[in-house]
């Protein structure tokens, strides 16, 4: 069984089943039916599943942002925002996609032109992570169904239950049913997925580690990947910094999400001159923060998604203080 924990109360949310093989054969098939169909369609028809899916977004936001905090802890403000920043998305593409994608002609020499056309690719499997569990996913699948693409979800197992929102949210809208199927299975299976032929490429985001395995399974079969791995992103303070602004502005990069995103603050790298001022106003910012129940609107702070991270965190902490470290805060 996959279960969904709320990491703020540990309380079981729901259990759900792993998809059998025959499941997934089913969900597979549905998924290049439906996309064969998908295709044919017009541009402006499939921009009008993204007009209606931001929609039922924005409808659904209360109900969504709340599915996202009570599976992966994020306040409920960020939960709200993330909700709001798919709907934009979807309006985005549906907006410019046209252009992105649309037929060029150009000129090819000898006064005849020549025609530059973006076909779909098939389905696609996209493997993603908890941390922004709504917005990792439609980021990729709004450019991708409106590319006339499918898409098989393989989300991380303890967001399950926001898989499976998405994907009858997309039918909803008015997808024709199978083209976007969420499949509930553990990350060992996917190996076997990338291998299918019916999956024509695969994209993930997630650790370094696990996308060297997903390279290394669609490289074996010849498949197209996008991999969005791990950062480190550097936070460079210099001397003439304005250093209470700087200060909430490096508490708020390192912290939001709990400090879960890939795009987060991680290494600040401090003038000499001002490193001691710094690091003191950094942790009065950081010690300011409201740390609480991520369902109230003024937290601030909320769990770290599972134990496992939480246990992980606090080793490193332990053992950075070990090695020398001071901790401030």
């Amino acid at each position: 069984m996959i279960k969904s924990i709320n990491p703020a109360t540990e309380e079981v949310l729901a259990e759900y089943p792993e998809h059998s093989d025959a499941h997934l054969d089913r969900a597979l098939t549905g998924a290049a039916e439906a996309q064969r169909a998908w295709r044919s369609r017009g541009i402006e028809q499939r921009a009008q599943l993204l007009l209606s899916l931001a929609s039922r977004l924005r409808a659904g936001s209360a109900e969504l942002a709340g599915l996202v905090t009570d599976e992966m802890g994020k306040p409920i403000t960020e939960a709200e925002a993330e909700v709001e920043k798919c709907a934009i998305n979807c309006e985005y593409y549906a907006t410019h996609g046209a252009s992105f994608i649309g037929d060029e002609r150009v000129e090819v020499g000898g006064g005849e032109t020549g025609m530059v056309a973006f076909d779909p690719l098939g389905v696609v499997l996209a493997v993603m992570p908890w941390n922004f569990p709504l917005w990792q996913v439609l980021r990729f699948a709004a450019p991708a169904l409106l590319a006339g693409n499918g898409v098989i979800l393989k989300h991380a197992s303890n967001v399950s239950g926001c898989a499976l929102a998405i994907s009858r949210l997309i039918e909803e809208a008015g997808a024709p049913a199978g083209l976007f199927a969420a499949v509930l299975i553990p990350g060992s299976r996917v190996s076997g997925l990338i291998a299918d032929p019916r999956i024509a490429a695969v994209t993930l985001t997630g650790s370094t580690e696990v996308g060297r395995l997903v390279a290394a399974a669609a490289g074996a079969v010849i498949k197209k990947q996008v991999l969005e791995l791990g950062g480190s992103d550097p936070f460079i303070v210099l001397e003439d910094a304005d250093l209470d602004a700087v200060a909430q502005a490096a508490s708020r990069a390192r912290n939001q999400n709990a400090g879960q995103s890939c795009i987060a603050a991680k290494r600040f790298i401090v003038a000499a001159k001002v490193e001691e001022e710094f690091a003191e106003r950094m942790a009065a910012a950081v010690a300011a923060l409201a740390v609480g129940d991520p369902r109230d609107h003024g937290t601030r702070l909320g769990p770290l998604a599972r134990n496992d991270l939480r246990d992980a965190l606090r080793s490193q902490v332990d053992r950075s203080v070990r090695s020398g470290a001071q901790l401030m805060t």
